[in-house]
């Protein structure tokens, strides 16, 4: 994974205690949603946080922003890698190649994220970083919202598919402004720079510690 260097991290643009409530309704009503569904809502977050950071008014919105997306698109890209793409290898039929392409697709991304997440808003290449970053991102999550996710769900079927939408929304405990009541005091990890670095076999051990509701 990539040994990212990353600054003190910023305020976030919501209230931490928001955040916590927004994550613990979200917890709540996860047994009722497929994984396409919670996939496809994080989606639609990077969406919204993309366009806040190209219309914030000024540099201090436009880094608040820049710090939620960063931590967005990195608990949706651990989430995928530790959840959804085992699940896709194991029942959909080629899914060990659409896997590995989405894995490919997650590694351009998490290159360009490596420099956008260091870069103070007032530089010249802020914006230009930031359009390219999404871009790339975009192309990854229209291949995955028409071919991969409905070739999961149909594989899986509407309960199997609500118990890994369940494990997808556990993810979020490895993000410390997404705490929940029931994790651990202390985070496993409070930087990006933590997350993204880290062996995907040594988060995979984290997550089954954690809590299953």
């Amino acid at each position: 994974m990539l040994a990212i260097l990353c600054r003190p991290a910023r305020s976030l643009p919501i209230s931490t205690t928001r955040l916590v409530a927004v994550y613990t309704r979200s917890a709540m009503s996860s047994s009722h949603k497929t994984v396409s569904d919670v996939i496809t809502h994080d989606h639609r977050e990077l969406d919204e946080y993309y366009n806040n950071i190209l219309g914030a008014s000024d540099d201090d919105a436009r880094a608040r922003w820049q710090n939620q997306f960063t931590w967005e698109l990195a608990r949706h890209s651990i989430g995928e890698e530790l959840v959804v793409y085992p699940a896709m290898e194991e029942h959909v039929v080629g899914g060990k190649a659409l896997a590995d392409h989405d894995r490919a697709e997650h590694n351009k991304v998490k290159v360009l994220l490596e420099k956008f997440q260091d870069l103070s808003p007032s530089a010249p290449d802020f914006e230009p970083t930031i359009r390219k970053l999404y871009a790339t991102l975009a192309e990854h999550i229209k291949e995955e919202e028409s071919d991969d996710l409905p070739k999961l769900e149909s594989a899986l079927g509407p309960e199997r598919s609500k118990e890994l939408a369940a494990s997808f929304q556990r993810t979020k405990h490895f993000v410390p402004t997404r705490s929940h009541p029931s994790a651990p005091d202390k985070p496993p990890f409070e930087t990006v720079v933590g997350l993204l670095a880290a062996p995907i076999d040594r988060l995979g051990d984290l997550f089954r510690r954690f809590p299953k509701d």
